[in-house]
Formats: C-alpha cells, structure tokens, sequence
C-alpha cells in the first residue's frame, strides 16, 4: 500500500509557494506594504491551527501556509525594493513613499 500523504504535501508546499509569489507581486502593485499586517494574522492563525489540529496532514498543511503567509511579509518589503530598483513596474497610479504626489 503507497502512502502518499508526503507526496501530497509535497506537492502543496509547491503550490502554496507558487501561489505566494502572484500575491507578493500584485500587493504591492496595487496597496503597497500597507497589508502587511493581514499577512501576519494569515500567518499567526496558520500556526496556531497547526498546533490543535489532530490530523497530521492537515496540521502540517496548515503550518505550511502558515509560515508561507510570514515569509510573505519579508517579500512584500524586499519587493518595494525590486520595485524602486526598476526590476519591477511602478504603478502609475500610486503615490510612493520617496515621491511627490503626481497632479
């Protein structure tokens, strides 16, 4: 008999982290650093439901996004600055923190 629980979780690490990597990019596209703070309860209750969850796979499914949520944070600054670099595009229609506002 396979188990394939680790596979599947595997495979949901994979998933989770990809679909992180949009939301790090369009965020701040669109609010910024601002929502930062919504990552961190994503997070926060990510682990804590990890902690009273029985079930071994959904616990560690739980804690994967979880932390994936706090590691978003750190990206969501590091990618203000990709975006002052010029590695990434400026929305036109925000104002940003080393910029005078736009008539």
């Amino acid at each position: 008999m396979l188990h394939i629980e680790g596979l599947l979780l595997g495979l949901s690490t994979f998933l989770v982290i990809g679909i992180f990597h949009p939301v790090v990019i369009k965020t701040e596209y669109y609010f910024g650093t601002r929502p930062w703070w919504i990552f961190l309860l994503i997070g926060l209750g990510g682990a804590i439901a990890a902690l009273f969850i029985s079930s071994l796979f959904w616990s560690a499914l739980c804690g994967i996004v979880g932390f994936s949520s706090l590691w978003t944070i750190k990206e969501l600054f590091e990618q203000e600055e990709r975006v002052k670099k010029g590695w990434f595009p400026k929305n036109p229609k925000r104002t940003y923190p080393d910029e005078t506002p736009k008539d």
